[in-house]
């Protein structure tokens, strides 16, 4: 086990100190933006209705069914965890290193901790840990989780597009481009591999750079394989986020959240606090009930998160122990 951290192999902390001050203050900009937003539309449905805001939210979570809501949200965050460590332990073994699924969960948990901060700081953990671990080289790991954030794109496209083609008259006009982008987003795929395999744009450096190394070697059945192995995870948000909206006071048919789940889950991947970009998107999908879904929106997201990082706790000593020594 080599305990070695080479200064090149993994960002400085100098490094990341370089990012300018539009780009730390960006995720705040939308995040008062999106609450702007959602305030003034609760606001008007308070006052439409006569009475405070205070009030008129909290009315929103008084008839939901917390036991029956806990029911499936927590097996729902244990689902993901198993399944989301399979697809980060599949990856790292195909462009990385050979490593135990077992040895892979108890990190994989707790960077859920960094991602209460950022979903990308919690993949650099990971990178930190095989670094420190097996002597992986900071920039390949973060090569082979650049591959995962481009294959959850494709899958939530595919995902998406899939939804919006079974019920296209039950979606709004605006979600019709969908299949477009869908279609857009093959074509780049084509020449985004065809690319990076050697096949167009020979003498080209920019494939040679160690960030792009898991697409250099990546084959197109691998892209595939993380889609499949991800396609549970897709369909268990359908079903857990179908019935817990209907215990909100909405209704939606399971073919319907299909199209709308991988729309919000992109929300939820914007920069900002508390996934705020996903819950101004609820209340655009359901205009006419602003309260319930602002917060539906808030309690799935957030507990979400939170509760992945309390699962992060329970592993976090072994975590440490192994990246600290």
């Amino acid at each position: 086990m080599n305990q070695s951290v080479p200064a090149a192999s993994v960002p400085s902390i100098a490094a990341a100190k370089k990012a300018k001050p539009w780009q730390k203050l960006l995720p705040y900009v939308i995040t008062l933006a999106c609450f702007a937003y959602l305030y003034n539309r609760l606001s008007h449905a308070a006052s439409a209705e006569g009475t405070g805001l205070v009030p008129y939210l909290l009315r929103s979570f008084e008839n939901v069914s917390w036991s029956r809501w806990l029911a499936m949200m927590i097996p729902y965050c244990f689902l993901y965890l198993i399944f989301d460590s399979v697809v980060v332990w599949s990856v790292i073994n195909w462009f990385n290193t050979k490593i135990r699924y077992l040895d892979i969960l108890p990190i994989r948990a707790s960077a859920y901790i960094l991602s209460l901060v950022n979903e990308q700081v919690s993949k650099g953990a990971i990178a930190l840990y095989l670094n420190r671990r097996d002597g992986v080289p900071g920039w390949e790991v973060g090569s082979s989780m650049l591959f995962l954030m481009f294959c959850e794109y494709y899958s939530l496209m595919l995902w998406a597009t899939i939804g919006v083609l079974l019920r296209w008259n039950g979606f709004q006009e605006v979600f019709h481009i969908i299949p477009w982008i869908a279609l857009g987003s093959a074509v780049f795929f084509v020449v985004f591999h065809l690319f990076f395999t050697g096949r167009i744009g020979s003498g080209t450096t920019l494939r040679d750079r160690p960030i792009f190394r898991a697409f250099r070697l990546a084959k197109v059945w691998q892209y595939g394989t993380v889609i499949a192995m991800r396609a549970p995870l897709v369909i268990a948000g359908v079903v857990v986020y179908t019935l817990a909206l209907r215990l909100f006071g909405g209704s939606v048919s399971f073919g319907e959240m299909l199209g709308y789940l991988p729309v919000i889950f992109f929300g939820a991947a914007m920069p900002g606090p508390m996934h705020s970009v996903a819950i101004l998107f609820w209340v655009l999908l359901f205009p006419d009930k602003p309260g319930q879904m602002t917060a539906f929106g808030f309690v799935m997201h957030n507990f979400f998160i939170v509760f992945n990082a309390g699962i992060g706790l329970l592993f976090l000593r072994r975590a440490t122990r192994e990246v600290l020594g």
